[in-house]
């Protein structure tokens, strides 16, 4: 007869856990909590799902906390008298749950892109604002329609764009920056930047949206939001298309921001002699995550609080 022998029970804890770490898929991890009542004792006193995610979206460890605000209020003073195991398993679901949606996000990009926040300067405002940047199209009617930085006169500057996504949970896979092409001017000059870098975050403060909804356009807005992600310099062609900047991994950004950092300037107006960086439409491709999950700023520490709501999945 044939013996079987489960691993979990029989082997130390540490070389357990480096078997079932080893797992990538999602699915996976809810596969192996529904083997038996000791597989998902194991599974979610040692935070497997969560560690997973961790390991994919270091971006993660902000996360201080999961709470369920619909829950009605007998239900969190019963889930406040349970045991410690009653948390463990609750954090188990939610976990495994997010890894699952954020892959699912990975194999259906669409566009993330909300609304534009702040640009570092605008040249002449609001007809050449970072509004502009939302549609694809470079008229406006009979008018141009693109965002242009003001005239430097060094060719090493740099200017910034602000976005806010479309959800405070994004997996952002690339964005696309289309420059823009003066084509009522000379010679048609693209007035491209040399190079672009991303960051994605969040606010410092809840406090700080009442200043980037009532204060105007043209005041900077860069010292009021934490970047978590930085990418890498990515070199861009003086070129009337869309550009596509692939990120080397999908980024999770909690907090719905992004920044876009336009560095060093290609192209000199022949008219004042300074340099402008104009851009046409900027695109930002990835998946906003499942309505079921949303973040609380934890004001001032740059940690979050996880909210679940489990009848949207």
């Amino acid at each position: 007869m044939e013996t079987h022998v489960d691993f979990v029970q029989w082997l130390e804890t540490d070389m357990t856990l480096n078997i079932l770490m080893r797992l990538d898929d999602p699915a996976d991890v809810v596969r192996a909590a529904s083997v038996s009542c000791l597989w998902r004792q194991f599974v979610a006193t040692n935070g497997i799902s969560k560690q997973l995610c961790l390991r994919k979206f270091p971006q993660l460890s902000s996360i201080t906390r999961i709470t369920e605000p619909d829950l009605r209020v007998a239900e969190r003073k019963d889930e406040s008298s349970n045991s410690s195991w009653e948390a463990l398993k609750r954090d188990h679901n939610v976990y495994a749950s997010l890894l699952q949606d954020i892959e699912t996000s990975n194999s259906r990009p669409s566009d993330c892109m909300g609304h534009a926040v702040r640009a570092s300067s605008t040249d002449r405002y609001p007809f050449e604002s970072i509004v502009n940047t939302l549609a694809p199209s470079d008229r406006y009617g009979i008018r141009p329609s693109y965002w242009s930085s003001i005239g430097h006169s060094d060719p090493n500057a740099s200017e910034t764009l602000i976005y806010k996504l479309k959800a405070d949970l994004c997996c952002i896979s690339e964005i696309n920056i289309q420059p823009f092409e003066v084509y009522f001017h000379r010679g048609r000059p693209i007035c491209s930047a040399k190079s672009v870098r991303f960051r994605l975050g969040h606010l410092k403060s809840s406090r700080e949206k009442s200043y980037l909804l009532h204060f105007p356009q043209l005041q900077p807005a860069d010292d009021k939001f934490i970047w978590t992600y930085t990418s890498e310099e990515f070199q861009m062609r003086q070129e009337n298309r869309l550009q596509q900047f692939k990120l080397p991994e999908p980024v999770l950004c909690i907090g719905g921001y992004l920044q876009i950092e336009l560095l060093g300037i290609a192209q000199r107006c022949d008219i004042d002699n300074l340099f402008y960086i104009c851009i046409n439409y900027v695109k930002v491709r990835g998946r906003p995550l499942s309505p079921a999950f949303g973040v609380q700023n934890i004001e001032l520490s740059g940690d979050f609080v996880l909210e679940y709501k489990r009848g949207f999945l």
